[in-house]
């Protein structure tokens, strides 16, 4: 399953928009092929304009969805700080006015990985993941949050089961049945994952490209935050098996990406990730992002899988 947003064409930007990218380009764009992936509702096109330059743009307004401008205006503040040589498009402008935020990235040669995730692959995003990691701790961009600012009032979902959500009448037998366990060791996330890595936060097969000559690069940094170099990886090996590729446990036995963190550590960022797709999967869809909430059930699924065979949990 793969995650994908119902997205705008660029016909669909108005035409006063349109002609303000033009302007911060010194062209307009002659022609704009959309790419798939991604929950955003907003534009993502690889674009041609007509001084014959290529480029990749983001836009996208309120009226696809209220939180999503903010997102772009986050990631171009983060875009303009990351240290020069690591894998990550070069960013090169932002119009907004107020309403419509457009980013425009050089445009990448390269593609998504095989669908499902072959091991090759993963063992190069795993080093790409590595090397960033070890270019940027401590964290060069001073300004941004922990892992545990950005995501600590989200990752509590088991913890509010316990106390009475409404929610609780909904949840699957296996959370039912180890809830008290699931929502002691969620209260200690916060302190197990700490670190002052660079840390994307919301690796994915769609967020990552593979060049040519199997090299990787990262895209999509909005939620860059600073935590423990392992973060991303945790996060990201649900969504591999998802997609078909191998289980996270396999994952694990065969490649080991995990070597260097501390297996608790990794149990409690676990729990909390798990339980936010686990409970999130039953809410409705927000507006604008018709698929969701079927990929985070799908997604809680394998990591309830994943987090079983760690816990010894049956």
């Amino acid at each position: 399953m793969h995650p994908q947003g119902t997205r705008i064409e660029w016909e669909h930007l108005p035409v006063d928009v349109q002609a303000r990218v033009a302007d911060a380009l010194g062209s307009p764009v002659r022609s704009a092929q959309n790419q798939p992936g991604g929950f955003s509702p907003g534009l993502a096109a690889r674009c041609s304009l007509a001084d014959g330059r290529r480029c990749f743009v983001k836009a996208v307004s309120y009226d696809q969805n209220a939180h999503t401008p903010d997102m772009h205006r986050r990631e171009a503040l983060v875009a303009t700080q990351l240290p020069a040589g690591l894998p990550v498009p070069k960013f090169t402008a932002i119009v907004d006015d107020g309403h419509w935020v457009v980013l425009v990235f050089e445009t990448i040669d390269g593609r998504p990985p095989s669908v499902p995730w072959s091991v090759d692959e993963l063992a190069k995003a795993f080093a790409a993941l590595d090397g960033i990691a070890a270019a940027t701790t401590p964290c060069p961009i001073p300004s941004l949050p922990t892992f545990a600012e950005l995501h600590g009032q989200a990752l509590t979902c088991y913890r509010r089961l316990a106390a009475g959500d409404r929610l609780v009448s909904a949840i699957d037998p296996w959370t039912r049945r180890h809830l008290s366990t699931l929502a002691a060791l969620e209260d200690e996330w916060e302190q197990a994952a700490t670190g002052d890595s660079l840390v994307h936060a919301d690796v994915r097969a769609d967020n990552i490209l593979m060049r040519p000559d199997g090299s990787v690069v990262l895209v999509d940094w909005p939620h860059a935050c600073a935590g423990p170099a392992w973060v991303d990886k945790v996060a990201m090996l649900p969504s591999v098996g998802l997609d078909g590729g191998p289980s996270p446990h396999f994952v694990e036995r065969l490649l080991n990406p995990l070597a260097d963190a501390d297996p608790e550590a990794v149990d409690r960022l676990l729990v909390a990730i798990t339980g936010y797709f686990v409970v999130s999967g039953l809410r409705p869809d927000p507006p604008g992002l018709p698929t969701l909430r079927s990929f985070q059930r799908a997604q809680g699924e394998v990591a309830q899988a994943w987090l079983a065979d760690r816990l010894g949990l049956s």
